[in-house]
């Protein structure tokens, strides 16, 4: 392994440099241009890892722009930052902690030592007690209070707790369990609790409260109402024993809320949120998808893992798409990234990787607390495919933003007819194909369109993406994928020096909210102490509930 440091901030910056020189250079090129300079271009701009192939070719860069970019990498010290990570290091700076998702799917026998500890040796106890009892619910032998086996499994999160175990159970719900339906609350609004349970019975449900601290405000709020609506249904509190269980590092915490320490699922410090579906936050996966699916979920992220860890930077995917996007955010100056997976299965895919990259990176200031020099992460978004074509893509091809795009698809469906499912491939293609090379003026002339149209239809092209390819969507494949992602947003972290495992930019809506709900509820008419726009807000919404809730 590489693990030369990085160099001093002038090397980095004239790096920086370089690129924008390179820039000015081949900035007026087309890729109609590259690609018709260089024939093999899409032959030759691939990578294939862990079950995934990586087309790059449509993107505007050479294989000079690639050198200046992977010279940049060495620079920012990306090889030894990523060895760091895995060995357990505290590159968490501002919290001093380590950063050791890797550490969750590394194999029986592999040694990571924290604070003189063997973590992995953990996480692998925690595995077989999560795998004993997502076995004992999905064959029947967990009962409810009053005897019967669970048909419905609530997960009750937020961020990082819902969004991984929420895209997961979607994406592989042709390995779900038939007899369990699957619900996930996260929203404070009473009405994601209320959809997830009005066709529920609560003597056969269980819920799963994950909060690594449990005090998260949204979740214990949601908790708390789950389990009056159990308790109200089956009438008395001993039933909490039987229907709730928790995931968190608060044991005491979980133990005032009412449920059976032996019921408690742990996390560590060193796992951050967004970083944690493959924890014990995925309990409500591996009782959807089953032990043995879960742990091909595990070998997916963990093949990923490993050519990371040991690919050289030229030839690594995760090195790779990460400079990819630094090059499309700093140099080409693209604002936002869509994400385009052409599987109805991934439609939450875009939301979760929203919170892996701009939660990771959304940071304006460097790990040593001084302001970032360039743009960080870019704003991600994106739908599944055909359903974006008739939306969005309008502005994608002729808009005057320029967004790069990841399209995701797979060679087989894993359900349906496969000539449709030929159709959908031949979809993601095609528009991977005219947002790169557009239709030019004196086409449509060739073909006859009147001249007063030409201007509106006019597609102008260059427009980047990158396309990934699998045979199908798989456990294994997905975790695949996701370690790829977190790996890039990583390393467009240590290029833009920021810490990309703290999110201190959450908090402070949550300690406002906080105090104003205390006003919402008081009853006299005393003056806040916000701005006057706040003021205002708060006054209009009690008049509104005095009027509407008289009795409150």
């Amino acid at each position: 392994m590489n693990t030369t440091p990085p160099t001093s901030p002038e090397a980095i910056e004239a790096a920086w440099q370089q690129l924008a020189a390179h820039h000015q250079e081949i900035g007026a090129l087309h890729l109609r241009d590259l690609f018709a300079q260089d024939p093999q271009r899409g032959e030759r701009m691939h990578l294939e890892a862990a079950g995934i192939y990586l087309d790059f070719a449509k993107n505007r860069l050479t294989d000079r722009t690639i050198a200046l970019l992977l010279d940049l990498a060495q620079a920012c010290g990306v090889p030894a930052r990523r060895d760091a990570m895995f060995r357990g290091e505290p590159v968490n700076a501002t919290e001093k902690r380590a950063a050791l998702h890797t550490a969750l799917r590394a194999p029986t026998g592999t040694r990571v030592v924290v604070d003189g500890v063997d973590v992995v040796a953990q996480v692998h106890v925690m595995l077989d007690r999560m795998a004993d009892f997502a076995h004992r619910v999905r064959t029947g032998q967990w009962r409810g209070y009053t005897g019967k086996p669970i048909r419905n499994v609530v997960n009750i999160g937020i961020g990082g707790s819902d969004l991984g175990p929420a895209m997961a159970c979607e994406a592989l719900r042709q390995n779900c369990h038939g007899g369990l339906h699957m619900a996930f609350v996260s929203n404070l609004d009473p009405a994601d609790l209320f959809e997830a349970t009005r066709c529920a019975s609560a003597d056969e449900t269980l819920f799963i409260v994950c909060s690594k601290s449990f005090r998260t405000f949204d979740t214990l709020t949601n908790a708390r109402a789950a389990r009056a609506w159990c308790v109200g249904q089956l009438g008395d509190e001993r039933a909490v024993a039987n229907h709730f269980v928790a995931v968190s590092s608060n044991a005491q915490a979980v133990a005032e809320f009412g449920i059976d320490p032996r019921h408690l699922f742990g996390m560590w410090d060193w796992v951050g949120g967004r970083y944690s579906m493959d924890s014990a936050i995925g309990l409500s996966t591996m009782i959807a998808i089953g032990p043995d699916n879960f742990r091909q979920l595990l070998a997916g992220f963990r093949a990923m893992d490993e050519h990371f860890l040991s690919a050289p930077l030229h030839q690594n995917m995760p090195v790779l798409l990460g400079l990819i996007a630094v090059w499309n955010n700093n140099l080409l100056g693209a604002e936002t990234q869509a994400i385009l997976p052409y599987s109805h299965a991934l439609r939450r895919l875009p939301a979760y990787l929203q919170q892996l990259v701009m939660e990771s990176n959304g940071k304006h200031v460097s790990a040593s607390g001084q302001p970032v020099l360039r743009a960080t992460a870019p704003i991600v978004w994106g739908e599944p495919g055909t359903n974006g074509q008739h939306s969005f893509f309008q502005l994608l091809h002729q808009g005057t933003r320029l967004v790069p795009c990841d399209f995701i698809g797979f060679c087989r469906s894993t359900t349906g007819d496969a000539a449709q499912h030929d159709l959908l491939m031949a979809n993601l293609f095609a528009q991977g194909e005219a947002l790169a090379f557009g239709k030019t003026a004196q086409a449509l002339l060739a073909e006859g369109v009147p001249p007063p149209q030409v201007a509106q239809r006019v597609c102008e092209g260059n427009r980047p993406s990158n396309t990934l390819l699998a045979d199908a969507l798989t456990p294994f494949t997905l975790g695949a994928l996701i370690a790829l992602y977190e790996h890039s947003v990583f390393t467009q972290g240590v290029v833009w020096d920021i810490d990309s495992f703290d999110q201190w930019g959450v908090e402070l809506g949550k300690v406002l909210a906080t105090r104003i709900a205390g006003e919402l509820s008081r009853n006299d008419d005393a003056a806040f102490a916000h701005d006057s726009s706040t003021n205002a807000l708060i006054h209009r919404y009690r008049a509104a509930i005095r009027t509407l809730r008289p009795s409150s």
